[in-house]
């Protein structure tokens, strides 16, 4: 099976590119050209937005009953299931995450995001009649916010995109999407996937392309709103764009999350969890709980069995069933990352396990040895900024309000944990950290519930109704009080 494309998806048909310009889609392992697929220029994001503005303002797709629209979605849903696996396969192979990983969630997460979201359109208030309080009712509806950019970035390329199209059609918008240079190929997949549900042409158009593209789509005219998921700087960058425009922007963007250990915890139990948590998708997470907060008298002992942990993990060829950490997503990441762990070294933190250097027995592709640090200081580097690559800090506290203290001493506020024996005290703990989602003894994301940050981790919310919400305009039509 040949992964290469030689069209992009414009207005729902394929079509010839504008230029010649070709993406390389690179393994993160093997540091071989794995697919070719057309490089996206200006021109092709003009022709997208084109096509999403007709189908908008003259097509069908906003001019359905919500009911048609669910259809078309659960058409999708059930097409989406029998890909499971490929898809998987495909996100593993252009950026790295192991299949372990993409198989539990890069690929089934997104179906079960589309679930979710038909449960919840099912019940949304499309429009609903309130009584007033000048004698009248009036009628409310939610409308579709227009066309919709969509950004989503390389790391969870699936579940980013699908966050932000799903709600989007159920609302009635029309969508184009501009995935990240080095993960294209599933989302040609999902596109593939868009005509046979039934999606009508010109509602998405997918155009993979760099940063250029990706700002001529945010500044575009005929865009109504922009959903991002990225870096914070970029984030910022886009939300200025926007501000100029008056446009509408959700942002979903980076995250420094703080994993608080109080002293009743089941230390096996949250070593266990870090396993995942800390080093998920390789470090590649932005919820990822990269700051591990334990008190002063459990520090080392903790510190050591965790560095013990994440030292023993298996690193390697991310379609190894047995791999639990692959590689960085490129040659850049994976510098990134090791100059980070150069950073904490000369901040003065110890090195419990990793550090510079390959890991063993792997002569290609862009590793790096999970690290674990000791005695960090929050106010040190690696403890403020988001490095996205698997190296954890241990940071000792005082007492509970201290870790509470450290845990918001950051600019991000998108994640979070605490561990203890205790489910009330850990609530309360949960009630002092500024962060848009938090679990305790646990974390993961419900969709049913919303999911964005607080601070620089971003702007709006997706999942749940919330999240649905995003996608639409609230109108309101006063009607005239009955004659008397």
């Amino acid at each position: 099976m040949t992964l290469d494309r030689d069209a992009l998806f414009i207005g729902g048909t394929w079509a010839r590119p504008a230029t010649d310009a070709v993406l390389e889609v690179v393994s993160p392992h093997s540091e071989e050209v794995v697919a070719r697929v057309p490089e996206g220029s200006t021109a092709d994001i003009d022709l997208a937005v084109a096509a999403a503005r007709r189908a908008f303002d003259e097509g069908p797709w906003p001019r359905m009953s919500p009911a048609e629209r669910i259809d078309v979605v659960q058409n999708l849903s059930g097409l989406y299931a029998a890909k499971l696996e490929e898809m998987a396969t495909i996100i593993s192979t252009e950026m790295g995450s192991p299949i372990s990983f993409s198989s539990l969630a890069q690929a089934p997460a997104p179906w079960m995001q589309i679930e979710a979201f038909l449960g919840i359109a099912r019940e949304f208030p499309w429009e609903e009649r309130r009584a007033g309080v000048l004698g009248a009712d009036v009628v409310v509806r939610h409308e579709p916010v227009g066309v919709v950019a969509a950004i989503p970035p390389w790391n969870v390329p699936q579940f980013t995109i699908l966050s932000k199209v799903v709600p989007a059609l159920l609302a009635g918008c029309t969508v184009v999407v501009k995935p990240a240079p080095e993960t294209p190929l599933d989302a040609y997949l999902l596109a593939e996937l868009l005509v046979e549900a039934g999606v009508p042409e010109g509602v998405v158009s997918i155009v993979a392309g760099g940063r250029e593209v990706g700002e001529h789509l945010v500044r575009h005219p005929g865009v109504d709103k922009v959903a991002f998921t990225g870096s914070t700087a970029a984030g910022r960058r886009i939300g200025a764009i926007c501000g100029e425009q008056l446009k509408r922007v959700s942002l979903e963007l980076g995250g420094k999350s703080a994993a608080i250990i109080l002293d009743d915890a089941d230390e096996a139990a949250a070593i266990e969890g870090l396993k995942f948590l800390g080093v998920m998708n390789s470090g590649q997470a932005c919820v990822a709980q990269t700051r591990v907060l334990v008190s002063q008298e459990r520090h080392d002992a903790f510190a050591a069995a965790l560095a013990s942990a994440i030292g023993a993990m298996k690193v390697g060829d991310p379609l190894d069933p047995a791999t639990e950490i692959g590689p960085m997503v490129a040659q850049r990441q994976q510098e990134r990352v090791a100059s980070y762990i150069r950073i904490g070294q000369e901040e003065g933190a110890q090195l419990l396990t990793g550090g510079e250097g390959r890991p063993e027995g792997l002569d290609q592709g862009w590793y790096v040895r999970p690290t674990v640090f000791a005695g960090v200081d929050n106010k040190m580097r690696i403890a403020q900024e988001e490095i996205f690559g698997p190296v954890l800090s241990v940071i000792p506290y005082v007492d509970v309000a201290d870790a509470v203290r450290i845990a918001n001493d950051s600019e991000y506020g998108l994640a979070g944990t605490v561990w203890t024996a205790d489910q009330e005290a850990g609530l309360e703990v949960a009630r002092g950290v500024r962060t848009g989602t938090y679990g305790v003894n646990t974390y993961t994301m419900d969709f049913a519930a919303p999911f964005g940050g607080f601070k620089a981790s971003g702007l709006g919310r997706e999942f749940g109704p919330e999240g649905l919400a995003q996608y639409t305009e609230a109108k309101s039509v006063y009607l005239s009080a009955p004659a008397m």
